[in-house]
């Protein structure tokens, strides 16, 4: 019995390990090769596209993280940042903008072209008398005025008629003389011709001379006729003066036409040629428009004005051009050139010191990206730039909403208008880039600025970076003032008072550090003076009070007054921008007088 289990037993475990043989086979065959691949490739793709995945904010694309959520600037949801390259290596320079950003920044973008260059030149003239119309007599011999015919000057008179009369002794000789030679005109006709030719020459008309050869005897009074027919502009006698061989009587000026003299720059010359048409209009005559051709362009330049006359003539029939009225004028020029040449909106342009900058937009791109570009300029052409190197037909570029891209490109590290070469700006207290948090503000609310190496500074520095700062607070008040002539004069003492300053006098770590900050400051106030438009200025402005305020932070500063370090939350999209003050009272150079009170006083530097 117990055999026959036993036997029974082993034929099943013979059986079974058999089964599992073949079994763990055929496994390997149908499912080993697939095991092993997944194992060796590790192959997790659309696990890792989803955590790689990037987060940006429309607004401000210097935002990236990891997963979804909430802007920390401004709040609004974060979107996944597409990185579409179309199938190109994609530029690390390049800065990528969603759509919803691009709207809400107002980026524009304008297709390089070319064009004839045109400029309308903005000319200011006045009226002026044609000066070939204009008759001055002078007293050909001496005499008394013995009766005046004209009262007051801007009478009108007629050619021909009379204005005064005038004794003169020396008249009646020679008519006395002219009597006797016309006795022997036959006999001595050279004689009789010289006489004549004396009262000729006296400006004694031929009806005149004729009267006193008829009446045989010589006339005691002599009647000063008007040359041409015009208006009185000025009289210099009055009855009874006696006058001598040369003395002005009066000045009588045709009116009925005139010049109209206008004032061109030196930079205007190159777009005037003669025959240029030019529209101009006058205060007194509103809503008429009149035009004329040039006829005169002046060789030379006045030395105290700079500038050079250009005139044109008009018919001056009803005396409704009277002289010394103002005159405004417009020329549209096409003489830069007479090819066609590469032209851009001025819009589109950034322009610090000697560098023009533009931001092209990288072609085959879902996302748009754009990337930063130094070009050379020509000639100013109205509301376009004469591209001079830097840029080719057909290739598309930014022309609005530029500042805020290259502002992304500051914040990225990228190349940019202030940062030529990449890298992250410092700003010393986080000031030109988003807006800083509250744990910031309070750590700059309690920051000390004892200058810890100030004790070390030469107070020959301190004094000259105290006069900087003078030179500083007068541009803020005219920034204050939204006076962008003012700002552009200030802004240049402010270059000749960075020059005045000696960095001999600061040795080690101290002349490392004038020397990283000397080359923003310079550069954006050679921005504040040659960009155009007064928000372009401030922008400058902001980046000159931050580099500003470390100097003073550093060095410490000698000046007769307390300074503050002042604080704009709304300045710049609410990104929040500072400026040094004089005064503790917030007068805002960000807004002017449309938020002149915006602000709050940050802290006082320590003297």
């Amino acid at each position: 019995m117990k055999s026959n289990i036993f036997k029974i037993g082993k034929r099943e475990i013979v059986i079974i390990a058999i089964t599992l043989v073949v079994g763990i086979s055929l496994g390997s065959i149908f499912f080993g090769s697939s095991s092993n691949e997944n194992h060796e490739g590790h192959n997790h793709s659309e696990t890792e596209i989803v955590d790689q995945t990037t987060w940006t904010c429309s607004m401000h694309p210097q935002i990236k993280q990891s997963k979804p959520g909430d802007c920390p600037i401004c709040g609004m949801d974060l979107i996944p940042l597409k990185n579409d390259t179309g199938g190109k290596e994609a530029d690390p320079n390049e800065i990528q903008m969603t759509e919803s950003a691009i709207k809400l920044a107002e980026v524009q973008t304008y297709v390089v072209s070319k064009g004839a260059p045109e400029k309308a030149i903005h000319l200011l003239g006045k009226v002026k008398p044609d000066e070939r119309n204009i008759a001055t007599l002078t007293a050909r011999f001496g005499g008394r005025i013995e009766k005046l015919y004209v009262n007051y000057t801007g009478q009108f008179v007629k050619k021909g008629q009379k204005l005064a009369s005038i004794y003169s002794p020396e008249l009646n000789t020679a008519q006395q003389e002219l009597l006797d030679a016309a006795k022997y005109k036959e006999d001595n006709p050279s004689f009789y011709k010289a006489t004549h030719n004396k009262l000729k020459l006296w400006e004694l008309t031929d009806k005149q001379i004729d009267a006193i050869e008829y009446r045989e005897e010589p006339g005691i009074y002599f009647d000063i006729l008007s040359p041409i027919s015009g208006t009185i502009t000025r009289r210099d006698v009055a009855i009874g003066n006696y006058v001598k061989e040369g003395n002005p009587l009066f000045e009588v000026i045709d009116l009925s036409r005139v010049w109209i003299m206008f004032d061109a720059y030196e930079s205007d010359l190159p777009w005037i040629k003669m025959g240029d048409k030019v529209s101009f209009t006058l205060q007194s005559l509103p809503g008429k428009t009149y035009s004329a051709k040039v006829s005169y362009i002046d060789p030379f330049i006045d030395a105290n004005t700079r500038v050079a006359q250009i005139r044109v003539e008009m018919r001056n029939s009803n005396l409704k051009f009277k002289p010394e009225m103002f005159v405004n004028g417009i020329l549209q020029s096409k003489t830069a050139s007479s090819s066609e040449q590469l032209l851009i909106p001025k819009t589109s342009i950034l322009w610090t010191g000697k560098r023009a900058v533009v931001y092209v937009r990288v072609p085959n791109r879902e996302t748009p990206s754009f990337i930063y570009r130094e070009i050379g300029l020509g000639a100013e052409t109205g509301n376009f730039y004469v591209v001079a190197d830097g840029l080719q037909e057909g290739e598309e570029i930014a022309s609005n909403g530029v500042f805020k891209i290259d502002a992304s490109a500051q914040l990225l590290g990228k190349p940019s208008m202030m940062n030529p070469d990449g890298g992250k700006i410092s700003t010393g207290h986080n000031h030109g880039g988003t807006k800083m948090t509250d744990e910031e503000m309070k750590a700059m609310d309690n920051e000390k600025t004892d200058g810890s190496d100030s004790k070390e500074v030469d107070n020959n520095f301190k004094t000259q970076l105290g006069s900087f700062v003078d030179t500083y607070l007068k541009m803020k008040d005219a920034f204050v003032a939204t006076d962008e002539k003012q700002v552009e004069i200030e802004a240049g003492k402010l270059l000749l008072e960075l020059d005045n300053i000696d960095m001999g006098l600061l040795k080690g770590d101290a002349h490392n550090e004038w020397m990283r900050l000397l080359k923003p400051i310079k550069d954006n106030i050679n921005g504040i003076v040659s960009m155009k438009g007064i928000e372009m200025k401030r922008s400058h402005f902001s980046i000159v009070s931050n580099k500003l305020t470390e100097a003073i932070e550093k060095f410490g500063i000698s000046s007769p007054t307390p300074l503050y370090l002042e604080y704009c939350p709304m300045a710049f999209d609410d990104k929040g921008a500072f400026w040094i003050s004089n005064q503790k009272e917030i007068r805002n150079p960000y807004f002017g007088d449309m938020m002149l009170k915006c602000g709050e006083v940050k802290k006082e530097f320590n003297m």
